[in-house]
C-alpha cells in the first residue's frame, strides 16, 4: 500500500523525498524506482520530508514509530520533528490515533488520521477510499496531497476529531468481513447442494443476497484463487478491534463476534496470509488442509 501511494505521489508530481521498510530491500528498490533516499532510520525520514505517510500492520507497530526511545519519527536531532505532519493509514485501534496525535503535539508536530477503505490496485491509481480524522486546518494544508491519492477529493471524507475515522473504519471492515463469512456460507452450502454457482452468483447479484463482495470475492472462492489483496489475518485483526469498540459500548454483536472467530481459525491453521475470500476454505466441503496456497 505504502510503495504504491509513494509511486502515485511520485506520478503527479509530488517530490517523495524517503521511504522506510523493515523490508530493507524492497525500501531499496522502491527509492531507486521513484528517485526517493531508502532510510536506514526512521529519524532520517523524518529529517527529509515535511510530510510523513506512514502504513503499518497494527497497533503495537503504529506506537513503535513514534516511540519515546530508540529509532523512531521522533527521535533524532532536538526539534527534528517540529512542523512536520504525520499522516497515520494504518487500521489500527482508535485509542492509538490519540496516543500519537498527543506524542506529535508534544513533539511541535501535528498529525491526521487517513483510514483508507481500500486496496493494493486504488493506492497505485490514486483513487483510495480516505476517511480522516483530526484537526480541521492540519487537514486543509494537506488536502492537496491526500486528494491526490483519493480521486482528486472525490473519495475522501472529513470524519471528525481524531479516533473518529479509525472508529469508522473499523465498521467498515467488520461489515466487510460479516458479508465476507455470509457469501462463503451461502457458496459452500449451494456448492454441497450440487447448484450451478455461476447461477447461484448470477441470482445472488439479482436480489437481497447482494453484496459488494460478492463482484470482488465470489469468484474467488468458487475458483481457490485466495491471492492476497486483504489478508485473513488482517480481517481477524480488524473484526478484533471493533469489537473492541464495541465492548466499550457495551454492546454484543454476534455476528461480528462469529466472524472474528472464522477468521482467527483461519489464520491459526496456516492461512493467514490469504485473502480474505480465503474463508471458503472453512465452508466448502472437501477443503481446508488442502487449500491452495497463493
Amino acid at each position: 500500500m505504502g510503495a504504491n501511494m509513494a509511486r502515485r505521489l511520485k506520478e503527479v508530481g509530488y517530490k517523495v523525498t524517503a521511504v522506510h521498510d523493515i523490508n530493507k530491500g524492497a525500501a531499496v528498490a522502491l527509492g531507486k524506482e521513484i528517485g526517493a533516499e531508502a532510510c536506514n532510520k526512521l529519524t532520517r525520514v523524518t529529517e527529509l520530508a515535511d510530510v510523513i505517510i506512514t502504513v503499518v500492520t497494527d497497533d503495537k507497530a503504529q506506537l513503535a514509530l513514534f516511540a519515546a526511545k530508540g529509532d523512531s519519527l521522533l527521535k533524532g536531532k532536538k526539534g527534528v520533528a517540529k512542523g512536520r505532519v504525520f499522516v497515520n493509514c494504518a487500521t489500527v485501534s482508535p485509542d492509538i490515533h490519540i496516543k500519537v496525535e498527543k506524542l506529535v503535539k508534544k513533539a511541535g508536530a501535528r498529525s491526521l488520521e487517513g483510514c483508507m477503505a481500500s486496496s493494493i490496485n486504488q493506492a497505485r491509481t490514486g483513487t483510495l477510499y480516505l476517511m480522516v480524522g483530526g484537526d480541521l486546518e492540519t487537514y486543509e494544508d494537506v488536502k492537496p496531497i491526500l486528494s491526490k491519492l483519493s480521486d482528486d477529493g472525490k473519495l475522501m471524507r472529513r470524519i471528525g476529531k481524531t479516533g473518529q475515522a479509525a472508529q469508522l473504519k473499523a465498521l467498515v471492515n467488520m461489515v466487510m468481513n460479516i458479508n465476507t463469512a455470509g457469501l462463503a456460507e451461502g457458496l459452500g452450502l449451494a456448492n454441497s447442494l450440487g447448484l450451478d454457482l455461476k447461477t447461484v452468483m448470477e441470482v445472488f447479484s439479482q436480489t437481497g443476497a447482494n453484496s459488494r463482495v460478492l463482484a470482488t470475492d465470489g469468484d474467488d472462492m468458487v475458483n481457490r484463487d485466495h491471492s492476497c489483496f486483504f489478508s485473513a489475518a488482517h480481517a481477524a485483526k480488524d473484526s478484533g478491534i471493533a469489537l473492541g469498540i464495541a465492548k466499550k459500548q457495551k454492546l454484543k454483536l454476534p455476528l461480528a463476534t462469529a466472524t472474528f472467530a472464522q477468521y482467527t481459525k483461519l489464520t491459526k491453521l496456516g492461512y493467514g496470509a490469504l485473502d480474505k475470500s480465503g474463508i471458503a476454505e472453512l465452508t466448502f466441503k472437501g477443503r481446508g488442509a488442502s487449500t491452495k496456497k497463493k
